[in-house]
């Protein structure tokens, strides 16, 4: 069960990554060149907002069953293990929370240079938390 639930996480990871760098990029791209905030934005911004939600519940099943996650907290000195078991869980709780923030906050925004705007800076500052803290070295191996 761990090494499906691990290869998932893994392998989601991709997926949400690509999804939330088209949302940013679509963003920032509708913010710079002052279009209609459309549905179909609305709807970018959603799927990346499921998709990375998804990536955060299969990620803390994997953090309590995990021999690397909540297991290993009290082996600081260790780079690798406070990665994975306190600094990837937390700086990617704080991503995910900024994305949803973004969300909440587009909804009760009118124009669409402000949704834009809302979604570029929230979208963004969480892309950039979660690339900081991908443990690239377990990932790309």
């Amino acid at each position: 069960m761990y090494y499906f639930i691990q290869k998932f996480h893994s392998g989601w990871a991709y997926i949400a990554l690509l999804v939330l760098v088209v949302a940013v990029v679509t963003f920032f791209s509708g913010m710079f060149s002052k279009t209609e905030f459309t549905s179909a934005n609305r709807k970018i911004g959603l799927i990346a907002l499921i998709v990375i939600h998804i990536q955060l519940l299969v990620g803390l099943i994997l953090y309590f069953v995990s021999p690397l996650g909540f297991a290993s907290l009290g082996q600081m000195s260790d780079k690798a293990l406070r990665l994975t078991s306190l600094e990837h869980p937390l700086i990617n709780i704080i991503a995910i929370a900024l994305i949803t923030i973004g969300w909440s906050r587009h909804k009760k925004l009118v124009t669409s240079a402000s949704k834009f705007k809302t979604f570029s800076i929230f979208y963004g500052l969480g892309l950039l938390l979660i690339l900081s803290r991908i443990p690239w070295s377990m990932w790309l191996a």
